[in-house]
Order: C-alpha cells, then sequence, then structure tokens
C-alpha cells in the first residue's frame, strides 16, 4: 500500500485528485494540505510514502517544502504536479530534489501509474512537456559541461554505462537486460553513483549526465 499526502492550494484540485487516485486499491490518500507549512505539518505526522506538490501556493512555496523535506531523514518521494507547460519552477524543483512531475490535466490512468512509478523510486517526467523541461536543463550546457564531466569521472566505467542507461529513462530491470546484468547489481550501481554524484535521485543523475554530454 502506498501512502500518499496531496499538497495543493486549490481545493478543487485536491478533490479532482481524491477522486482520480481515492479508488486504487494499492493506493491510500492519508491526508492533505493547502500550503507548505501546513504540508510540513502533515507530513511529519503522516509520514506519508509519495506527496503530490503544487508548487504555486502561498505562506510557502512547492519550492521551498520540496527543499526543507528532501533534507530530511528517509523524504517521501515527491511528485510535483503544475499547470504550465514550460515552468522553470518546475526544473528548479526537479534540481531541489523532486523526483518527477506531471502536469494537472494528465489523463486519470497515467496520473495513476505516474504516483505508482514514483512510489517505486523511478523518475516520471510527464512526456508533454519532458523535451521543454531537458532544453531548459541543458540550456547552459556549455558552461556546465567540464564541472559535469569532473563529477562524471569519479564514476567506473560501468556505473558511468548505468548512469547512462538511467539518463535515458530505463528503469531497473530494462537496465539489468540492456548490461546484461542482474537487477541486484543495478541497484547496488545506483546507490553507489547517487553518493558519488551527491544526487538523491534518477532525476538529478540524468541531468548531470546531459550536462556532461553523455546523450
Amino acid at each position: 500500500m502506498t501512502r500518499l499526502v496531496i499538497v495543493d492550494d486549490d481545493p478543487m484540485v485536491r478533490t479532482g485528485l481524491r477522486l482520480i487516485l481515492g479508488g486504487e486499491p494499492d493506493l491510500e490518500l492519508v491526508g492533505e494540505a493547502g500550503d507548505g507549512r501546513q504540508a510540513m505539518e502533515v507530513i511529519r505526522d503522516l509520514r506519508p510514502d509519495v506527496v503530490l506538490m503544487d508548487i504555486r501556493m502561498p505562506y510557502q512555496d512547492g519550492l521551498i517544502t520540496t527543499e526543507l523535506l528532501v533534507a530530511q531523514p528517509d523524504p517521501p518521494r515527491i511528485l510535483v504536479l503544475t499547470t504550465f507547460d514550460a515552468d522553470d519552477m518546475v526544473l528548479r524543483a526537479l534540481r531541489l530534489g523532486a523526483d518527477g512531475f506531471l502536469l494537472k490535466d494528465t489523463p486519470p490512468p497515467k496520473m495513476i501509474e505516474a504516483v505508482r512509478t514514483v512510489a517505486r523510486g523511478e523518475p516520471v517526467l510527464s512526456p508533454s512537456v519532458a523535451r521543454q523541461v531537458i532544453t531548459a536543463a541543458t540550456g547552459g550546457l556549455g558552461s556546465r559541461r567540464p564541472e559535469a564531466r569532473r563529477e562524471l569521472a569519479r564514476l567506473t566505467e560501468r556505473e558511468r554505462e548505468v548512469a547512462i542507461e538511467v539518463a535515458r529513462g530505463g528503469s531497473n530491470a530494462e537496465i539489468a537486460e540492456r548490461l546484461h546484468m542482474s537487477v541486484a547489481t543495478v541497484k547496488a550501481n545506483i546507490t553507489r553513483i547517487f553518493a558519488k554524484l551527491e544526487t538523491d535521485n534518477r532525476v538529478q543523475v540524468a541531468m548531470k549526465v546531459r550536462d556532461a554530454g553523455l546523450l
């Protein structure tokens, strides 16, 4: 069972998400919050597995809330929700440690699957906006490439191969098949990659690989 908290200042959005997610047998909505400050209290008390996080909220926005949550021990997975196709705040949220993002009008079946994917520890990038985010992420590529290459140089050759497959969006099982490894070995490699690159999730690894020009 995946425990969920919805954080959005619009009651209608929260109601819509409840209707979409509430009937799934493997998903349990345990709480809601209307702003970031309230969210911190709700998440501290309820310890959800996944948080659906709006960005633009009063009192404390989703960026600050994401940063504060990621800094805590054993933080929840954070799936950012946005209304805009090319919201630069989404990119900032991903760099702060969010596990992915979706447009709020994502069809219900894809929304449900996205929550399950994030709960498994895999990133989610809404297809309709992935191109804009990648473009924004690599917009300053020339200035970031030397630093990114120095960071990637910390990896072994095998870890670098796994990091590239992560950046291509492969699941652990897909990476294992492509690189002729066991899933357990892939997981071990990803854990070492996170440590060496000082990253918290697969999205951040993907950004560093793209910054280094390895795709």
